[in-house]
């Protein structure tokens, strides 16, 4: 088979809407890139009153227990690895530090594993932990996950709002009950440790983790930063810190990671006191209230990654702020670090990282790689005990030496916590608060239960929507309501309020009904997204699908007088959908409480208002979609609504038409999607290759080659003309999607996303056929898929996944793809192809191909 042909193309150009994210601008263009140091100077900085005070009993402990240990002991600390990568007989020889599991980590590769299978994982990699016949001191290992909404891996687990929506609610007290009722499901499960809370402090909300921000103001993280790790740890000073109902906690990402421009993993090119204003935000109070562990950011500091910052993750967090527990490294985010590698990093622990977070199969050569740079002093033997002590110290406060097997803990096993009724009504509470009205014309809502009330759009009857990234799986897709056994739809909220106050409520996604309604609720929004995925290049909802819209346009047509229930990770420029709403409620990500909305929606059976809506905004919202940094510091701030802007029942305020014309020449978003609805971003093109042949470039649908050894033409898979079928007749010949300009992908890469097409073999093929990639290097390189597509029943679609890493480990240049799909066959070959994307996989390859 010929993978990659020094030929040239014929171009199907199949155009829509949607472009490659571009280069991140940064809100610092005005201070000189020369000016801009990535050396911070700790004596600028503020203090910390540290907390707790370290134990002198603790600490002769800690002593002793160094003593006892080898240097290949003291390795094994700094390592945490990904369940997806280790099995728990691994730790009766290598006596690691720490375990977690990714976003699609599950026990024995299931994600989707009930409580008890995850309890039970954790007593096997404990017993191993502590299997010891040579001397040397047994010291447990803690597993640590990213219990970010709730114990959000598990099925059934209270999950709360995100956190965009928590800083709406402007709730102290509502934090620290979700910071405990998180810490009980997860440490039911037999879970040590989760990454949470999270205060960056977003300044461009085109970034894809802006949900997991309280606001673009610091002082809301500084609010709340205290009560969460109260919550999540306990109060410092009592007996509930770090008791058996509490977990340790994670203060997430050291520093800066809300200021990169709106790009995950970016650089945040800013001046050192914007650095310290802006972005510390929260950290002060989360170390005075005791957080035991802290998180590095995957992103750079003016082209410094922050894995190997000496000057702050030592100088500012540990020698200023005072933080005696220890630093975490995030997601083999120290293999970026300039000269290192994910299996090498000496300068990350020499920087300050405690811990180094590994994903992969090469964490045995990590460990072997350590242990030298240790022996030889590469590391020096102060500094690797420094970092075993902040570990030990962390397992010591936590009770993990003293509280023997998962299992056999106050809390562990006890599965009726895991869903509980009364943490269920926390949540609900938190979902009423969250959410803020920006628009109610008419004193529309409240609702009389009693009416005839249509409730439609894609995310009413939808938990994963209204959950949003990090529910069971990373990015949130690949599940269904099912899989959450203890939540509730806004759909059944509405039904149930409805119906017990004698009135009707239907359920109509497309919106159609037999009998005009009273009123209409349409729930809609943003699909399921965590980082990567969810950067997007400007704040347009929804550029090329406006089948919403059209809703809310339908209704409000037929004289039904129309709330929209908008679910978001972040503002959004949805001025369109305003007009056409008499009523707009941001939702945001209210969780698995759906009955929450339907709380503030409607009025009591007796007419009263139980639940007045008290969200206001903590980001900004946008008037044009092109206004993503947008923040009540920043000159020239022009929202369409202010933050801390949000109407009520009892303070009422009107919304005038609004401007919805689109700016010219702005960039799209392709949201990973190279081919999908029968074309490809804008810019962008579907081709045909062969073998020496000349470039023909043609319009439309259908296309053959110069020889006709190979053809496509449009079929229907979902609706007209959205697939693409293709034959090859024999002979060198390959489709490929290219790129308007070549694609950074370094970053999917590195975060384990995949290339998944939805395929149909249509006639079996004759010759080896691969799936590959394209970069500017003239780099060709394909991974064999000829037994994946032959596992396939014909005739019905099936996805093909490779991830990433496997055309980054064959050569490709990941930062730099010219052509990002690529299907090549010498031989006979008939596939149907509807969708190719780069997403998140819930059970992605184990190999590369076949």
């Amino acid at each position: 088979m010929s993978a990659g042909f020094s030929t040239v193309t014929i171009a199907l150009l199949l155009q829509s809407a949607a472009t490659p994210i571009p280069a991140p601008t940064t809100t610092a263009t005005a201070t000189p890139t020369a000016t801009l140091s990535a050396v911070a100077h700790p004596e600028i900085w503020p203090t910390a009153n540290a907390r707790p005070s370290r134990d002198p009993k603790a600490e002769a402990r800690i002593d002793a227990i160094l003593k006892r240990m080898s240097v290949e002991d003291k390795i094994g600390q700094l390592i945490q690895v990904d369940i997806a990568s280790i099995e728990p007989s691994d730790l009766r020889t290598y006596k690691l530090g720490s375990i977690l599991n990714g976003g699609n980590a599950g026990p024995h590769g299931n994600d989707l594993a009930p409580p008890v299978e995850w309890l039970k994982l954790a007593d096997d990699f404990y017993d191993a932990s502590m299997a010891r016949n040579d001397g040397r001191p047994a010291i447990p290992v803690i597993w640590g996950t990213d219990a970010v909404h709730g114990n959000n891996n598990i099925p059934g687990a209270t999950l709360f709002p995100h956190n965009i929506g928590l800083g709406a609610a402007r709730d102290r007290d509502l934090m620290r009950e979700i910071g405990h009722v998180t810490a009980i499901e997860t440490a039911a499960a037999g879970i040590d440790w989760t990454f949470a809370p999270t205060l960056a402090v977003v300044r461009d909300d085109r970034w894809g983790r802006t949900y997991e921000s309280y606001s673009e103001e610091p002082q809301v993280q500084a609010d709340y930063a205290g009560a969460v790790i109260e919550g999540v740890q306990g109060k410092v000073g009592t007996k509930e810190f770090l008791a058996p109902d509490h977990v340790i906690a994670t203060t997430k990402h050291f520093l800066g990671d809300g200021g990169t421009g709106g790009r995950d993993q970016g650089d945040a090119r800013i001046p050192e006191t914007t650095l310290r204003d802006i972005h510390l935000g929260g950290y002060p109070a989360a170390i005075e209230a005791g957080t035991q562990s802290v998180m590095a950011s995957f992103s750079s500091w003016n082209g410094a990654k922050m894995h190997g910052n000496k000057s702050l993750l030592t100088g500012v967090l540990k020698d200023r702020l005072h933080f005696d527990g220890f630093v975490v490294g995030d997601w083999n985010g120290h293999g970026q670090v300039d000269g290192c590698s994910n299996e090498s990093c000496a300068a990350a622990i020499n920087a300050g990282l405690d811990m180094f977070m590994y994903s992969g199969s090469g964490w045995k050569t990590l460990y072997a790689n350590t242990l030298k740079q240790a022996q030889s002093g590469e590391i020096p033997a102060a500094r690797l005990d420094d970092a075993v002590r902040r570990i030990l110290r962390v397992k010591i406060r936590a009770g993990t030496f003293d509280r023997g097997r998962p299992s056999s803990r106050a809390l562990a096993g006890k599965m009726t916590l895991i869903g509980a009724a009364d943490h269920r009504a926390i949540a609900r509470r938190a979902a009423r608060e969250s959410m803020v009205l920006l628009k109610n014309e008419g004193e529309l809502l409240p609702l009389k239960p009693s009416a005839n009330i249509l409730v439609a759009g894609g995310g009413a009857d939808n938990i994963p929507q209204q959950a949003g990234g990090w529910s069971l799986t990373w990015q949130g897709g690949g599940t269904t309501n099912a899989n959450f056994p203890n939540a509730e739809t806004i759909w059944s909220g509405i039904s149930t309020a409805v119906k017990d106050a004698g009135g009707t409520a239907t359920l109509s996604a497309d919106g159609s009904f037999a009998k005009k309604p009273d009123a209409a609720i349409v729930v809609f929004g943003e699909q399921p997204y965590a980082e990567f995925k969810g950067d997007r290049p400007n704040l347009e909802f929804s550029p090329d699908d406006k089948s919403d819209l059209d809703l809310l346009r339908k209704l409000k047509a037929a004289g039904v007088p129309v709330v929209a229930v908008f679910l978001s990770g972040r503002p959004l420029w949805v001025n369109a959908e305003l007009n056409a709403s008499d009523a707009f409620v941001a939702a945001f990500l209210p969780g698995s409480e759906g009955g929450g909305v339907a709380d503030v929606l409607f009025r009591q059976k007796d007419g009263s208002v139980a639940n007045d809506f008290r969200g206001k905004l903590s980001f900004s919202w946008p008037k044009r979609p092109d206004q993503y940094v947008l923040n009540r510091s920043d000159p020239g701030y022009d929202p369409l609504f202010a933050f801390g802007y949000g109407l009520s029942y009892a303070k009422p305020g009107s919304v005038p038409k609004l401007d919805e014309t689109r700016p010219a020449g702005m960039a799209a978003s392709s949201n990973g999607t190279i081919f999908g609805k029968g074309r490809v971003p804008e810019g962008w093109s579907l081709a045909l290759v062969e073998q020496g042949q000349s470039k023909v470039r043609l319009l439309g649908v259908n296309a053959t080659t110069a020889t006709k050894r190979l053809t496509a033409s449009a079929v229907d898979r979902r609706r007209q003309e959205d697939a693409r079928a293709f034959v090859w007749t024999g002979g060198p010949a390959e489709t490929r999607v290219e790129a308007s300009g070549p694609l950074d992908l370094t970053r999917e890469s590195n975060g384990e996303l995949s290339l998944v097409v939805d395929v149909r073999v249509d006639r079996a093929g004759s010759a080896p056929v691969g799936l590959g990639m394209v970069s500017n290097d003239g780099k060709s390189v394909t991974v064999p898929i000829t037994r994946t597509l032959a596992a396939g029943k014909p005739g019905d679609w099936q996805q093909v996944i490779v991830p990433l890493k496997c055309f980054a480990k064959r050569g490709i240049d990941m930062a730099h793809v010219t052509a990002p799909f690529v299907i090549a066959t010498d031989g006979k070959l008939g596939l149907s192809i509807s969708d190719v994307k780069i997403d998140s996989a819930p059970v992605p390859m184990t190999k590369c191909g076949d």
